[in-house]
């Protein structure tokens, strides 16, 4: 099962119609939490979902999922790394109306490179992404690529800072 998690911010149309529309040519389950949907918000029709669900029943979806698909928040990138599944994001625009600024920009340009987390700039980019993490195999490669450790350089970074003379 692949889980969509778009946090609660609001809607993220462009993912979710990617994933939903990547669904209806793959038989592979797909459950998406789509937070609070406005009148207008695009509603799959190729895969189950829900707005909210309660945290009991996110972490089982996160728990039976093969690979986790998601906005560029925190909250969604760690749920993953805590996990060990792979991740792949799409992070909201500012300049599309989807956040307040661009953050999730840099946060996913932050991590681009670490292994397991693989990132789609645009929603084109996100169906050849899922047609390669989706083929059978790729997904234990790919949990014994992510780590729940943080990096040794974020470690030494840390380290640095609090040695550093104040």
């Amino acid at each position: 099962m692949i889980f969509l998690s778009v946090g609660t911010q609001g809607p993220f149309d462009r993912l979710v119609k990617a994933v939903d529309q990547w669904a209806a040519a793959h038989d592979v389950p797909v459950f998406g939490q789509l937070g609070q949907l406005a009148p207008d918000s695009y509603r799959p029709t190729h895969m189950d979902w829900a707005e909210f669900i309660p945290a009991d029943l996110y972490q089982q979806k996160l728990d039976a999922c093969r690979l986790m698909v998601a906005h560029a928040g925190m909250g969604s990138i760690i749920s993953a790394l805590t996990e060990m599944k792979p991740l792949l994001i799409l992070p909201r625009r500012a300049a599309l109306g989807e956040h307040r600024n661009d953050h999730q920009l840099a946060t996913a340009e932050k991590f681009a490179h670490r292994p397991g987390i693989h990132v789609a700039m645009t929603e084109a980019e996100v169906a050849p992404l899922l047609d390669r993490l989706a083929e059978a195999g790729s997904q234990q490669a790919e949990a014994e690529a992510l780590s729940a450790e943080a990096s040794p350089e974020l470690l030494a970074a840390i380290r640095r800072f609090i040695h550093a003379p104040r």
